[in-house]
């Protein structure tokens, strides 16, 4: 662990404050905005150090920016400052979401906040096609590759398999690969003759109890005066799940998110998901703080013994708990490790495996998306194994179709940026409800 004493605590907390507020445009501006303020114009962190730290970040679970900026605070001020880099880039992000969050519950049913929703749903889905065919052009640069991208959406798709199997088999499968023949993967040897540090197995073991223990007490809490078939038990539960199989982003999750949250637990109508997504699209922070959105909404419909905003409010809190919280465990336990990741060829074999298929998950996702934004009502046919969405073709909404049709045009052919797309989509959906 490094400590840079030029660096002042005072001085970590101001940057990473300002980072917070800034932190729009999904991870891949929240990184560019981190290595402009920290490699590029102070000089905190080395540019070999920063790109390899970002590659230790891909290995794991959960939001790769926010595990970045926990890093950097670890290297740079201990655990104090990755505890402060990593909460400051949430909490701005967390409490604007909250916010919203109260007033979608509130005002849901009002015409113009569905008028304002159609536009941003619309708006979601070129957003969300662009980042499927931004994350296959630069992740599929193989024939294995794309085979696997390819089976986990037929996976998720047509086969309804668990999502948790589609990350964990495709691990197994680039390990193995890696092993064997690494060129599949376009995988570079390892360092050869390097003097690696010592194992860390202290720090590490005590990162884990520490933070364990941070991560269940309130599902313990929960447990002993609620107990386990309250909704409050029900949220921790499955955001911890997620938690732990959150590879490669947010939107390589929100298909099996959505399909659970409005399918599986009844928590939000299937529009709905598209609304948080818009939410979180459009303020600071990382991308799967959508997950708060869903807690509030699971808590304010069940509020029993609470009242609808204390139970909302308890169910967003728990659901920013047990989905950042292991960040800080995952960072805190396997930071000291980092020199060490040089040569472990298979780790990365798994991680390139695991990225590829995440291009068939957000593939998943956004076919997902596209029939229940355009459609107003889509149901399903079962054959043996085989499962197909059948949207109903009289549903078909041409306000959506046209409104997502000019989001496509503003995204790709203008290359706007994200807040700009969704700011002139709302507004088209304004003038198309309510004026014509």
């Amino acid at each position: 662990m490094a400590h840079t004493p030029s660096i002042t605590f005072t001085d970590l907390l101001r940057v990473f404050t300002r980072i917070g507020l800034l932190s729009f445009g999904g991870p891949a501006g929240q990184i560019a905005l981190m290595h402009r303020e920290l490699v590029d114009d102070r000089k905190w962190i080395a540019e070999e150090d920063f790109l390899h730290a970002l590659n230790f970040c891909h290995l794991l679970p959960g939001p790769e920016a926010q595990q970045l900026a926990t890093w950097i605070g670890w290297r740079l001020h201990g655990w104090r400052g990755g505890l402060a880099a990593g909460l400051l880039f949430v909490i701005p992000g967390a409490l604007i979401i909250l916010a919203l969050s109260v007033l979608y519950a509130i005002a849901a049913n009002l015409t113009w906040v569905e008028a304002l929703f159609l536009g941003v749903k619309a708006a979601v889905l070129a957003i969300v096609v662009q980042a499927l065919l931004r994350i296959a052009g630069r992740a599929l640069d193989t024939g294995l590759k794309r085979a696997l991208a390819a089976a986990a959406f037929v996976g998720l798709f047509l086969f309804d398999l668990p999502f948790p199997l589609i990350v964990l088999g495709s691990g197994v499968i680039g390990m193995m690969a890696a092993a064997r023949r690494p060129d599949l993967l376009a995988l570079r040897p390892g360092k050869v003759g390097e003097v690696l540090p010592e194992r860390p197995w202290r720090a590490t073991i005590l990162s884990i109890t520490l933070w364990g223990a941070v991560w269940a007490a309130p599902m313990l809490l929960i447990a002993l005066t609620l107990g386990q078939d309250h909704v409050l038990w029900e949220i921790g539960a499955f955001f911890s799940q997620l938690a732990i199989v959150t590879f490669g982003g947010a939107y390589a999750v929100l298909a099996y998110m959505a399909q659970e949250a409005v399918q599986g637990f009844g928590w939000l109508r299937p529009g709905e998901m598209a609304d948080g997504l818009g939410l979180a699209e459009t303020t600071p922070g990382p991308l799967i703080l959508v997950t708060q959105f869903v807690g509030y909404l699971a808590a304010f419909r069940a509020p029993e013994p609470f009242t609808p905003l204390v139970a909302g409010l308890l169910g967003a809190g728990l659901t920013t708990w047990v989905t950042f919280a292991p960040c800080f465990m995952w960072i805190f336990a396997f930071a000291p490790w980092i020199d060490r990741l040089g040569n472990a060829v298979r780790l990365k074999g798994g991680l390139a495996a695991v990225t590829a298929a995440v291009v068939g998950v957000i593939a998943n996702l956004t076919a997902w998306f596209g029939l229940h934004v355009l459609f107003g009502e889509v149901g399903q046919r079962n054959f043996g194994p085989l499962r197909l969405y059948w949207p109903d073709l009289a549903s078909f909404d041409w306000r959506a179709g046209v409104l997502a049709l000019v989001a496509c045009i503003m995204a790709f052919g203008l290359k706007w940026s994200v807040l700009r797309v969704l700011a002139v989509s709302a507004l088209g959906g304004l003038v198309l409800v309510l004026v014509i």
